[in-house]
């Protein structure tokens, strides 16, 4: 034995509407509550309030975060 180390994965593939392409896509779950669209690569947040909705997750590379640092002065 070489002392290798097995990870595992366990993923999530459901069918929903993403509401960055509007498409019926399928979603992959990446962590419990996040998801990414096949179709247009975006990153989804699940909600679950009476109903599943995906919502668009902001991070630090995200267009808007870009437009929020450029009316901050912080424009790189």
């Amino acid at each position: 034995m070489t002392g290798k180390k097995t990870i595992r994965f366990q993923t999530e593939i459901v069918n929903g509407i993403c509401p960055t392409c509007e498409e019926l896509t399928m979603l992959v779950g990446i962590t419990p509550e996040m998801y990414r669209c096949i179709s247009c690569g975006s990153d989804l947040q699940q909600h679950i309030n009476g109903k599943i909705s995906y919502i668009p997750a902001l991070s630090h590379n995200t267009l808007q975060s870009k437009v929020e640092d450029y009316f901050n002065g912080e424009e790189s």
